[in-house]
């Protein structure tokens, strides 16, 4: 297996696939270049790459949508490239799951920089006990729904959750049986969100606990580790 780090570059404008690219390849890293988010889906189909630096604005389906799509069942770390430079079109493109972000016109050492620090944040995260998750994942009496993004208890009866508590119950299944930190479950949901949203893991697990827990006060499922944070104990599988 190739130890060089894999770079996907998506955006429609030939003349920037080029410059990152060269750039990135003279750089030590293998780059694949692609036009748009039809043609990255296909490629993800078939590789597994490290980094995805994701053009926003694109004809046809565009990267805020493709973002949000991966994120139901992925991880992979993701840099938005963006043409605006307004603070509401930075937080959606955050609040979608990015990782970072990079305002156009940029300078290629800049992004080299942001690949580098995302590439050392994913590597000291601990390991999947397993692979994405499926459509349906059991846990515990419940199926977690990723693509209603809701939860169906032994019941039948259907409990919404916000994007918050679906990214965090992503990540608590992901890494069953494995003790994350605070800061780990921060890096996992939020990525650079963290600087610009209160989100405080405390509070985000309390308000998931309310919705997965027979009795919040006495959690079974999440397990708080006093001084190192908090550990999934259901066993999770394809519903």
């Amino acid at each position: 297996m190739d130890p060089t780090p894999h770079i996907v570059v998506v955006d429609d404008h030939r003349d920037i696939r080029e410059l990152m690219s060269r750039y990135l390849g003279e750089h030590g890293y293998r780059v694949t270049a692609v036009e748009s988010a039809a043609a990255c889906r296909r490629l993800l189909e078939r590789s597994a790459p490290d980094v995805l630096v994701l053009d926003i604005m694109m004809p046809g389906e565009d990267g805020l949508a493709l973002c949000r799509d991966l994120r139901a069942t992925s991880q992979l770390p993701i840099i938005f490239l963006t043409a605006v430079a307004e603070d509401t079109d930075r937080i959606i493109g955050l609040e979608m799951g990015a990782d970072d972000y990079l305002t156009k016109p940029f300078n290629p050492r800049e992004l080299l920089a942001r690949i580098k620090a995302v590439l050392r944040r994913s590597r000291s995260l601990p390991a999947q006990r397993g692979s994405h998750l499926s459509e349906r994942t059991r846990f515990d009496d419940k199926v977690l729904d990723t693509v209603r993004r809701e939860i169906v208890g032994a019941d039948g009866i259907a409990i919404p959750l916000s994007t918050v508590e679906f990214r965090l119950l992503c990540v608590f299944l992901e890494h069953s049986g494995i003790v994350l930190t605070r800061d780990q479950l921060l890096d996992l949901t939020a990525g650079r969100a963290a600087d610009v949203f209160d989100r405080s893991i405390d509070n985000q697990v309390s308000r998931l606990r309310r919705k997965i827990e027979l009795d919040p006060k006495n959690p079974m499922l999440i397990k708080t580790h006093w001084g190192g944070g908090y550990c999934f104990t259901a066993k999770v599988g394809p519903a």
